[in-house]
């Protein structure tokens, strides 16, 4: 890094055939992809950023003009231009695994791994997965990650008989799930509120005792055997639930139950 930090104008190339600001655009997203660049946080102001990065201001200004067109920074009147915090509206109407939701939504899905092991289940995970006790589970536990950025903790318990090694699994436990033969036929999902404690709030970045979403759901194949267990954290500031409701009068059946989310 040099003195100009991540504001370095050696990122910009003359030879590189794309208009200037196209790749002082491409460049505050790596930064912002790769979390040099956080949520909430100001950028300098114009001219002293124009100076850094060795750019005139109209370049500049077209540059961050495309990036508020694609949702990553606000630029407020007054105030300045800061990175904008990734936000999840989620509809629970489909049963969608976590990275094709965020692909669908044009943001880039991650996962760090905390753990992946295979263990004996415990009392709760065998009634909730209904198998007998002292089978054994895979459980995969992770922060699953939108555009670089923290969003939830996931841990995932699915009995063995399904899912034999937790070290299998790459982006996507449900693409896992689906190439082994155990596709996800429908979930059940319970949502309440809670606090981030003190290793949710460091894992996720945010303070201690923030707002959360807690998410336990259960998945299904299509002939009824459970599935999966899947209890999440879901930061508060960064994610919603959108349920859509349909008048009932009594003389039309609803069609559909809203179901689940993320995988």
């Amino acid at each position: 890094m040099t003195a100009d930090g991540p504001f370095d104008s050696a990122a910009l190339s003359p030879e590189n055939p794309l208009p200037l600001y196209q790749q002082l655009a491409r460049h505050f997203r790596r930064l912002i992809g790769e979390g040099t660049l956080h949520p909430d946080e100001a950028l300098p102001p114009e001219r002293e950023l124009a100076e850094r990065l060795n750019v005139s201001r109209v370049t500049l200004r077209k540059a961050l003009q495309a990036l508020a067109e694609d949702g990553l920074v606000d630029q407020r009147p007054r105030a300045g231009t800061y990175v904008r915090r990734v936000h999840i509206e989620q509809a629970l109407t489909f049963l969608t695994g976590f990275t094709d939701d965020m692909r669908q939504r044009g943001l880039t899905p991650g996962s760090r791994w905390l753990d992946r092991t295979v263990a004996t289940a415990t009392p709760d995970e065998v009634a909730a997965l209904q198998i007998a006790p002292g089978e054994t589970v895979s459980r995969l536990w992770r922060v699953r990650l939108a555009d670089g950025n923290p969003l939830a903790l996931e841990l995932a318990t699915v009995p063995t008989r399904f899912l034999a090694d937790p070290l299998d699994v790459g982006a996507s436990l449900y693409n896992r799930l689906k190439s082994l033969g155990y596709a996800p036929h429908r979930a059940q999902q319970r949502i309440g509120a809670t606090v981030l404690n003190r290793q949710q709030a460091s894992l996720l970045g945010v303070p201690i005792g923030t707002p959360a979403l807690a998410i336990e759901r259960r998945s299904f194949l299509a002939d009824g055997r459970p599935l999966e267990l899947m209890r999440s954290q879901y930061r508060g500031d960064s994610y919603d639930v959108l349920v859509e409701l349909t008048l009932h009068d009594g003389r039309n059946q609803p069609s559909s139950h809203p179901q689940s989310r993320s995988a």
